[in-house]
C-alpha cells in the first residue's frame, strides 16, 4: 500500500484536517507517529522489552541483555553494574505493522524506557506527561506489583492511553488470565485480552490475535530470534476458548462503537476492520486497555506488541490538546499543528559531557527549527536554540527541525529547568508542567577537601537542576550541606554520580527520615511585632485561626478580614509570613502540613507598619496558634509488598511486626507467599539486605511511599531529642 493511499483510522478522520496539520518537510506525518513509554514495577521486564522493539525494529542489529550489561537504554555504569533502570532513556525506531491499515508504511515510534524502582518516580512522572500513549508491562508470575498500581495512577492522572503486555510467560507459575484480573481487581482497569497465550510456562508456543481470529507459533528450533513466527488458523482445540474470548472483547467495545454495538445486538457478524477501529477508539477514550501475552526473554510476542502500538495507541491527532494558561490565567490550549506557533514542555535536563546541557524537549504546537530564539514565560527571556538533536539513548542525530509531535533534544539554552514552557515570543502560554513528589529521605553530605568543596556545590547545582526530586540545602544551626530525595538507592546513586561524573569525594551522614508535622484541633494565634528605636519605628499586628485540614492539602491561607483592620497592601507579606513559618513546626522543626489558616482581624499604625512587620506578625501568629493546637509528629509510612517461599513465611511477618508493621494481607501464588504491610520508613533501611538474609536469598520485597501517620507518643521524645542535635529537615 502506497502512502499516498493508505487509509487512515485515527479518531481524526477528517482527511482535509490531517493534511492541514502536516509540514510538507516532515519525514513522518503525524499520524504515523507514535510517543510512548514503557513503565512497570522493577524487574517486570520493561528494559528487555524495550531492547526487543528495538531490535525487531532495526534500529540496532544485536539484543542487548541486561544481566550482560549490554543494553540500548541503560546505557549508565550504574545501571549496567546494577541491572537497573535509573533514567528515562528516550530512542526513536520504526515499524511495519504486519496487517492493519498502515501494513508496509513506516511509523515512527518514539519510545522512553522509564525506570521501574519507586526512587527514580520522577523519571516516569515526567515522561508521562510528555508522552502519547504507554505500554503497561506486567509479569505473568507476580501480576500487579506495588509499583505497578503507582505507575497506573501517574498514567490515568496525566490521562495516557495505554496497552498492557504481560511479560515473562515462559516462567514457571506464569498465569496469563490471573494476571488480567488482577488488573482488573487492583487497578480498576477495564482490561481485555486483545491475544490470548496457547499454553504457558515451559509449553508458551504461540499467540492467538482475537481481533484477526487467528494465531501465530513460535518456532524455536527453526526461528530462535523469534523473526518469522508461522501464521495459521486457530488451533481445533483453543477454539471454543477463542471464541469466548473474542465475543467478550466485542462485547467490551461495543460500548465505544455504535456501529459494533448495533451489529453485536443484532447478532451479526463483526468484520476485523470493524473490530480493530472499536479497539482503537475505546483504548484511546482511556476507558479500555486491551492485554497482549508474551516473554520478551525468550523473544515471543513482541512483534505484536509493536502491532499493537501502531493500531491501538495515538498518534499526536488523536489526544486532546495540551492545555496551559495564558499570562493572566486564562485557559490556552497548544493545538496540534505544524504551521502554527512553536510551544513545547522541557521535561527532562541531562548534562552531557559532550554537549553540555542537555533539555529534553516534546514539540506540542508549531516547528522548532535549529537557531530559532524561544521565549520562556517563567524568566520572560529569550535563549537560541543553538543545535537540536533527536536521541538514541546515549547516542544523538542532529536534526535541523523538530515538528509537531516530536520528542527531541534543545542544546544552547540555558536559564531552563523541569516543566518550563518554549514558546514563540508573541504565543502567550504557559503549558501545564509535570508535578513531583516530596522527598522522603535525607542525609548531610560533607567533601573530603577544599578542592571537593568548590566542586561539589556545582555538581549539586547540576544535579538538582536534572532530578526535581532532589532537594539540597544548607542545615542553618550545624553548616552542613543536606540532601533529600525518594529514597536509600537515590541518594546513594547521586553520590555515586558525583565521585564518577564530576570527581568529588564526599562522606555522607547516617540518612534521616522527612518527618512532618500538623495539628489535632483548631486554635486562634496572635502575632505582633513591634519595635521602637528613635525615629520610624516597626508594627505588625495579626490574628489568626489555625484548622486542621484535609490530608494532601498542605498548607492554605484564607483571608477573612473585613472593615480594613489589615490593609490590602499587608496581606500579601502576613500570608508570606505565616507560609515561612510553616516551614518549621514547634514539635522538631519539620514542615507543617494539612493545615488551613484564616487571617481574621489585626491592626496596623499609619507610620510604623511595614511589608516586614507584617510578615514578622505572621510567623509569630502562626508559632503561637501551633503551641495551642495540639500539635503533632507525622512519619512517612511505606507500603511493603514481600514476596516469600512459604516456609519463611513466619519468619518474615514477625519481622514485620518487630519494625511496627501492620500486615494488610497474604496471598498464596505458587508456591510463594505475597505479604502485605503498612512499615514506618524509619525501620526500613536495610530491609531489602535483611529479608534476604532471613530466607537464604530467596525472599524479595517492593517498597513504594503510602502515607504519613501520627508517630506514638513512646516514640516522640526520642525523635525530637535525636532531630534537635542536627535534624536533616526537608
Amino acid at each position: 500500500m502506497s502512502a499516498a493511499a493508505a487509509p487512515s483510522i485515527a479518531i481524526v478522520t477528517d482527511k482535509a484536517k490531517i493534511s492541514s496539520v502536516n509540514s510538507k518537510d516532515r519525514p513522518f506525518p503525524l499520524e504515523w507517529t507514535r510517543n510512548i513509554g514503557i513503565a512497570a514495577h522493577i524487574d517486570a521486564g520493561k528494559t528487555t522489552t524495550t531492547e526487543r522493539i528495538l531490535f525487531y525494529s532495526g534500529a540496532v542489529h544485536k539484543m542487548g541483555e541486561v544481566h550482560e550489561g549490554s543494553t540500548v537504554t541503560d546505557w549508565m555504569e550504574q545501571e549496567r553494574e546494577r541491572g537497573i533502570t535509573i533514567t528515562a532513556a528516550a530512542i526513536s525506531c520504526a515499524w511495519n505493522a504486519s496487517w492493519g491499515p498502515w501494513k508496509g508504511i513506516k511509523q515512527r515510534i518514539n519510545i522512553i524506557d522509564t525506570p521501574g524502582h519507586v526512587d527514580f518516580t520522577a523519571e516516569v512522572e515526567r515522561s508521562l506527561r510528555v508522552l502519547d500513549g504507554a505500554v503497561a508491562v506486567f509479569c505473568a508470575v507476580a501480576g500487579v506489583q506495588p509499583q505497578s498500581e503507582t505507575v497506573w495512577r501517574q498514567a490515568n492522572k496525566y490521562r495516557v492511553p495505554r496497552v498492557a503486555f504481560i511479560n515473562k510467560m515462559d516462567r514457571t507459575g506464569a498465569d496469563f488470565f490471573r494476571a488480567v484480573s488482577e488488573m482488573r481487581e487492583k487497578l480498576k482497569a477495564n482490561a481485555h485480552p486483545i491475544f490470548i497465550p496457547i499454553g504457558k510456562e515451559e509449553n508458551f508456543t504461540g499467540l492467538i490475535d482475537l481481533v484477526q481470529n487467528l494465531a501465530y507459533i513460535f518456532e524455536d528450533t527453526t526461528d530462535p530470534l523469534g523473526m518469522d513466527p508461522v501464521t495459521r488458523e486457530v488451533p481445533e482445540d483453543m477454539k471454543a476458548l477463542t471464541k469466548e474470548y473474542r465475543d467478550k472483547l466485542v462485547e467490551a467495545v461495543s460500548d465505544f462503537d455504535d456501529v459494533i454495538a448495533e451489529r453485536y445486538l443484532n447478532g451479526d457478524e463483526i468484520s476485523v476492520e470493524q473490530l480493530m477501529l472499536g479497539v482503537r477508539k475505546a483504548t484511546i477514550s482511556l476507558q479500555f486497555t486491551g492485554v497482549v501475552p508474551g516473554s520478551a526473554f525468550k523473544k515471543k510476542g513482541v512483534q505484536r506488541l509493536l502491532d499493537c502500538v501502531v493500531n491501538y495507541l495515538p498518534s499526536p491527532i488523536d489526544v486532546p490538546p495540551m492545555q496551559g494558561q495564558d499570562s493572566d490565567g486564562k485557559p490556552v490550549e497548544a493545538v496540534v499543528n505544524d504551521k502554527s506557533k512553536m510551544a513545547g514542555l522541557a521535561f527532562k535536563l541531562w548534562t552531557d559531557p559532550f554537549v553540555g546541557k542537555l533539555v529534553f524537549f516534546r514539540v506540542y504546537t508549531g516547528s522548532l527549527p535549529r537557531g530559532m530564539s524561544v521565549y520562556n514565560p517563567r524568566t520572560r527571556r529569550t535563549e537560541r536554540v543553538s543545535r537540536l538533536v533527536l536521541m538514541r539513548a546515549i547516542e544523538r542525530e542532529e536534526i535541523d527541525m523538530a515538528y509537531s509531535g516530536d520528542i527531541c533534544a534543545v542544546v544552547g539554552v540555558k536559564d531552563v529547568i523541569t516543566g518550563d514552557t518554549l514558546c514563540d515570543e508573541d504565543f502567550d502560554i504557559r503549558l501545564e508542567p509535570p508535578s513531583f513528589p516530596e522527598p522522603v529521605i535525607s542525609m548531610s553530605i560533607e567533601p573530603n577537601s577544599k578542592a571537593d568543596q568548590e566542586k561539589m556545590g556545582t555538581a549539586l547545582q547540576r544535579l538538582v537542576a536534572e532530578d526535581p526530586t532532589l532537594r539540597v540545602r544548607t542545615d542553618t544551626d550545624t553548616g552542613q550541606t543536606i540532601l533529600a530525595g525518594m529514597g536509600e538507592l537515590h541518594l546513594d546513586i547521586i553520590r555515586d554520580r558525583m565521585k564518577r561524573e564530576f570527581k568529588v569525594e564526599a562522606t555522607a551522614g547516617k540518612p534521616q527520615i522527612a518527618y512532618r508535622e500538623t495539628i489535632a484541633k483548631s486554635a486562634d494565634g496572635v502575632g505582633k511585632f513591634i519595635r521602637q528605636s528613635g525615629g520610624k519605628g516597626q508594627y505588625g499586628h495579626v490574628v489568626i485561626k489555625l484548622e486542621p485540614n484535609v490530608k494532601g492539602k498542605g498548607v492554605e491561607v484564607i483571608n477573612e478580614v473585613v472593615g480594613g483592620s489589615i490593609p490590602k497592601e499587608f496581606i500579601k507579606p502576613s500570608t508570606e509570613g505565616i507560609l515561612e513559618g510553616a516551614n518549621n513546626g514547634v514539635v522538631a522543626g519539620f514542615p507543617v502540613v494539612d493545615v488551613i489558616v484564616r487571617i481574621i482581624e489585626g491592626s496596623f499604625h499609619e507610620v510604623d507598619s511595614s511589608e516586614l512587620a507584617f510578615k514578622m506578625a505572621g510567623i509569630f501568629a502562626f508559632k503561637d496558634a501551633m503551641k495551642q493546637a495540639n500539635p503533632i509528629l507525622l512519619e512517612p509510612i511505606m507500603a511493603v509488598e514481600v514476596t516469600t517461599p512459604e516456609e519463611y513465611q513466619g519468619d518474615l511477618m514477625g519481622d514485620i511486626n518487630r519494625r511496627r508493621g501492620q500486615i494488610q494481607g497474604m496471598e498464596n501464588k505458587t508456591g510463594a507467599c505475597i505479604i502485605t504491610a503498612f512499615v514506618p520508613l524509619e525501620l526500613l533501611f536495610g530491609y531489602v539486605t535483611d529479608i534476604r538474609s532471613l530466607s537464604k536469598g530467596r525472599a524479595s520485597a517492593g517498597i513504594t511511599p503510602s502515607h504519613f501517620e501520627q508517630v506514638p507518643n513512646s516514640l516522640l521524645a526520642k525523635i525530637v531529642e535525636t532531630n534537635a542535635k542536627g535534624p536533616a529537615r526537608t
